[in-house]
């Protein structure tokens, strides 16, 4: 244990310099009454238990300030939310959500810093027309597993939390299959406040530019919801944040981190993220990516003026989002794509670099990049969007799951799905995926052993037991019914490894019992010839095992269940 403690005591990350920052924003620090991040000069974040003393000492002066818990964390921390107004009085809701990467806690200190503001009498007459929702610390147990050396390449603060929960699972990967409690109770104080605007707030990894605040917004569903957020939120928010002395831009991940002229592409986040899951389920979601390398002080700044700017926003122009929301809701499109590639076209975009050089490594071995801390524009680099449709799937009048699949019934049930159960055992006539070939993921993935399967579509009529469940996609989470149910969704449940047990057989024949039966099998012209055809196959053919399974699977006794996904489609 010796070297690693010397090594930590000596060893501090050397980043690139900070860029220069004297922003209008600065003005919004007050040392007469600081919040505790304030009161530490932005080098410290107030703890668990000092935000939560902070916020009730809030709460206790000002009755209009609401705050409850919302759920337990897995370790029995309560989270907390503050609410300014009251959800469902007709007025826009903006719902703020802090930590969920617990180490990437601006939007903590940014809103502890707005609700101070708001308690010493500004963004009065602002929050009249609006409704704020305020998660301060979403991934609870993360937050208290604070240390210096929690995030390498982030500028502060000195105590940052931990990127996933006390199970080690990601909860911005978790939107789907709700495996945390954390993100249970989220989903359900989403349905709960039903807001308006979801802003989910996080700090970069990766590359240096003069970027302080990248927005995340997915287009690939709600298009009305799409076109507000991109037409008229965006360019709004921007504006506000460069008159503040910030400077914004749309999230892109380089191709290349060392060669970063070489493209990037404008991401589209699958459903497991937030902004990838709001406009699946119709919630206009973006997601804000402050810059790691810039100051924490900073960092809390934009993100302040971003929040002030998303309430006015919402109350200039609330009406025409909620008109996009009902859009979109009512919309029943025929064909819902799963699944998204690089688009056919790049656009060459100018972007607002810094300086860079390349050196030899000798830890390393090879070239590495070196950030100079110099502005410099990157010229017509070839910027990609992702909004490729690459797998798509026909939407059906409903889904039927059998009774015995109550995990996944449950989890569909918190998301808010409508369905309707089965009063008896019934016989139906559906659709069901026969599975043909699978791949298991070589290691787990967020406590799951993915797969990937290939297969096709048949007829088949069953017996369903009481309990059964049927989901209509005539429905306003139809969309992601069908992301959650359709095979090839890589946010599928059979994706995420819920329906694992097909996989795996259980009943065998032996080969004193087949062998015989399969001479018998073989006078039938029809078995023979398929047989025949099957032996073209050299592996195939000298395999007694292979041959004699060959049987067996054409066979009365062969298990009728299995590779067939439970999940059926009714058209």
């Amino acid at each position: 244990m010796l070297l690693p403690l010397l090594l930590s005591a000596l060893v501090t990350a050397p980043l690139p310099p900070d860029l220069p920052f004297d922003g209008k924003s600065l003005a919004l620090i007050n040392k007469a009454d600081p919040t505790p991040v304030e009161e530490a000069d932005f080098k410290t974040t107030p703890n668990y238990a000092q935000t939560v003393s902070y916020l009730k000492d809030l709460a206790a002066n000002n009755p209009e300030l609401s705050l409850k818990t919302f759920g337990k964390t897995g370790q029995g921390r309560e989270l907390w939310v503050v609410t300014l107004g009251k959800p469902g009085n007709g007025k826009p809701t903006l719902l703020v959500q802090a930590g969920i990467h617990a180490g990437e806690i601006d939007g903590k200190d940014a809103g502890l810093m707005f609700l101070r503001d708001w308690a010493d009498g500004q963004h009065r007459e602002l929050l009249d027309k609006v409704n704020l929702v305020f998660v301060p610390i979403f991934n609870a147990d993360g937050h208290e597993r604070a240390s210096p050396y929690n995030r390498p390449n982030q500028r502060g603060p000195q105590n940052m939390g931990w990127r996933t929960n006390a199970r080690n699972l990601n909860l911005n990967r978790d939107y789907t299959k709700l495996d945390t409690p954390e993100m249970q109770a989220m989903v359900a104080l989403i349905a709960k406040v039903k807001p308006s605007l979801y802003i989910d707030v996080h700090v970069t990894d990766g590359e240096d530019w003069q970027y302080d605040s990248l927005v995340a917004i997915n287009t690939t569903y709600s298009p009305h919801i799409s076109q507000w957020l991109t037409g008229y939120y965006r360019p709004a928010l921007y504006k506000t944040l460069e008159q503040y002395g910030h400077q914004p831009g749309n999230f892109l991940f380089l191709q290349d981190g060392k060669h970063p002229q070489k493209g990037a592409i404008l991401w589209q986040a699958e459903p497991r993220y937030s902004n990838g899951y709001g406009p699946l389920r119709g919630l206009p979601t973006v997601l804000v990516e402050n810059h790691s390398l810039k100051n924490y002080q900073r960092r809390v700044l934009s993100t302040y003026v971003l929040i002030e700017r998303s309430l006015s926003l919402l109350a200039e122009n609330g009406d025409a989002l909620a008109a996009a929301i009902r859009e979109d809701a009512a919309a029943r499109p025929a064909s819902v794509p799963l699944a998204f590639g690089r688009g056919d076209k790049a656009v060459p975009t100018d972007i607002p670099g810094v300086k860079y050089r390349h050196f030899q490594s000798p830890a390393s071995g090879a070239e590495e990049v070196r950030w100079l801390g110099e502005p410099m524009t990157w010229k017509k680099v070839p910027i990609w969007p992702m909004d490729k449709p690459v797998v798509s799937a026909s939407r059906p009048a409903a889904y039927l799951i059998p009774a015995q699949w109550q995990d996944v019934i449950k989890r569909l049930e918190q998301q808010g799905i409508e369905m309707t159960r089965l009063s008896k055992a019934t016989e139906v006539s559906a659709r069901q995926y026969q599975i043909d070939s699978f791949d298991f993921a070589k290691a787990p993935y967020e406590g799951h052993f993915r797969v990937t399967t290939q297969g096709h579509w048949q007829d088949a009529t069953l017996t369903l037991p009481k309990g059964s469940v049927r989901i209509s996609t005539d429905q306003p989470l139809g969309n992601l019914a069908m992301v959650l149910l359709e095979p090839q969704a890589p946010d599928s449940f059979l994706q995420w490894g819920f329906f694992n047990t097909v996989f795996s057989r259980t009943e065998y024949m032996e080969p004193y019992v087949i062998a015989p039966m399969a001479e018998k099998m073989l006078t039938d012209p029809a078995i023979k010839a398929a047989f025949d055809k099957a032996l073209t196959d050299p592996t195939f053919a000298k395999d007694p095992d292979a041959r004699l399974r060959w049987f067996y699977e054409r066979s009365p006794y062969f298990d009728k269940a299995y590779l067939r996904y439970p999940v059926l489609r009714v058209e």
